[in-house]
């Protein structure tokens, strides 16, 4: 992905080049631009980039006047510390609108909007539904799941999946292999293709069979899910859920 950063104060500049970097290391800045001046003249040259991220106040001006003057070729997403504009910017191509000081969670909740919209309004050079025709299977579940890193689209089968969880407004995926990724579909949406398989251990958790050595009793009659797998946090069964889960895990 190739992203353009408006910016006039250089370290805030630098530290969102160097999060969305972190976030996705395939992002490549092509420009940090810091004037309305600057910028317009570099638009009026022919550039191919995927994004762009505006602050709205410059030192001489407001980057409004940039996308009066100059056609833009990509969405935006406008950084500011006033959320007055809020409006303004909606109607200068911006897809998000993220208030100073943001974040890498920010920043990766923005990101993850803009594939979203992206996915959903580009007409792709590769036929993609011939794609998920082929992994689609005869029954209502799924065998694999579509993920992305950088610009492969990659069908991972369910048994590599380990973990599914929610964390930070984004849904994460962990594979036996210790391996993540990020996917845009709920954890509700999920757990109906993905059952019997995997179980909703709660909000935030699906969790693979397979990923299932055993079972503790835990504290306030809950069970201590014992993964086959090294991850940081504990899984927990609710007393409510119990007899539920076990029923599953005898089942399955």
């Amino acid at each position: 992905m190739k992203v353009i950063i408006i910016e006039d104060e250089i370290f805030t500049a630098e530290d969102l080049r160097d999060d969305l970097q972190a976030i996705n290391p395939a992002i490549e800045v092509l420009a940090i631009l810091p004037t309305v001046k600057e910028s317009i003249q570099y638009f009026n040259k022919k550039h191919d980039y995927d994004l762009i991220f505006s602050d709205i106040q410059l030192g001489d001006g407001q980057s409004f006047e940039i996308f009066k003057q100059v056609s833009v070729a990509a969405p935006i997403i406008f950084c500011t510390a006033y959320n007055q504009f809020a409006l303004e910017a909606f109607k200068a191509n911006g897809i998000d609108y993220i208030l100073k000081p943001f974040d890498k969670n920010s920043i990766a909740q923005t990101l993850n909007k803009f594939q979203i919209l992206k996915e959903k309004l580009q007409t792709p050079a590769v036929n993609y539904d011939n794609i998920l025709a082929l992994l689609k299977p005869q029954s209502n579940h799924i065998q694999s799941i579509i993920v992305h890193q950088a610009d492969k689209i990659i069908p991972l089968s369910l048994s590599e999946i380990a973990l599914i969880y929610l964390k930070n407004q984004v849904i994460h995926l962990h594979t036996f292999a210790g391996k993540e990724y990020h996917i845009y579909q709920t954890l509700d949406e999920l757990e109906q293709k993905l059952n019997p398989q995997f179980y909703r251990v709660n909000r935030q958790f699906l969790v693979n069979r397979k990923a299932i050595n055993d079972v503790s009793q835990y504290f306030g009659r809950k069970l201590l899910l014992n993964l086959s797998f090294n991850f940081p946090e504990q899984l927990t069964i609710s007393k409510e859920k119990t007899p539920h889960f076990l029923e599953w895990l005898a089942e399955n």
